[in-house]
């Protein structure tokens, strides 16, 4: 049986997600703030978090950042739960490191297909190959989850790096935003193609010598975007 943390400092939500989550077969644990949910991550790994933006000492943007910094637990599906249904403040989850954003009212049937989605995703992986990746100094190891350009590590969130690796896999090769969707996200993902996107603009920032003028990924106007195979 799956373990779902839900963190929530509204004592009503806790309760109504902890008890969707088990009538759909989930064990869950409740947490009222982002100390004692990272105490406990640190002694027992979850299968995924449903985290509350909002949540007192540290808020969950804080606290997913932590998680996706921490080797041992960059890889726990986060769904993120809020009140703060602004683009901006989506692309600020996604770009943190959220793997779903949910917003406040919500369907208590969407959330837990959401989980299950998420969990399916995740659990469906294959162990990385010893891949590495080459494109003038910019360097993906894949087994090791690093990349890495003229020798210098670059920081990317597990989706970011998700969606490079695919990106270098297919190079040369146009995909359609409905297929990065499919294949990084996975076909159950609820989000819309402006995901990909940003995901897109901000490893742009990253891996880009300059992200105005990209090289490596370029834009297919109307269809998709490709790596370049120069």
């Amino acid at each position: 049986m799956s373990l779902i943390y839900v963190a929530d400092d509204e004592p009503n939500i806790r309760n109504i997600v902890s008890i969707g989550l088990k009538d759909s077969g989930f064990e869950t644990e409740e947490f009222a703030d982002g100390t004692s949910l990272l105490n406990e991550v640190r002694r027992k790994r979850p299968d995924a978090i449903v985290l509350d933006w909002m949540m007192p000492q540290p808020d969950g943007l804080t606290v997913c950042r932590i998680l996706r910094e921490n080797e041992e637990t960059h890889s726990v599906p986060i769904l993120m739960l809020t009140a703060r249904g602004e683009e901006i403040d989506r692309v600020l989850g996604l770009e943190i490191g959220a793997d779903d954003y949910i917003v406040k009212p919500f369907s208590i049937k969407e959330l837990c297909a959401r989980v299950k989605a998420v969990l399916r995703r995740t659990g469906r992986r294959e162990e990385p190959r010893d891949e590495v990746f080459r494109h003038g100094s910019l360097v993906v190891d894949v087994l090791r989850h690093q990349v890495s350009r003229d020798g210098r590590p670059i920081d990317l969130t597990a989706k970011e790096f998700d969606l490079l690796v695919m990106l270098m896999k297919n190079r040369g090769r146009v995909m359609t935003r409905d297929s990065l969707l499919d294949k990084v996200w996975g076909v159950e993902y609820f989000g819309d193609t402006r995901t990909v996107d940003v995901h897109v603009r901000y490893l742009r920032q990253k891996i880009e010598e300059d992200p105005d003028s990209p090289v490596c990924i370029q834009t297919v106007r109307g269809v998709g975007y490709r790596f370049s195979e120069d």
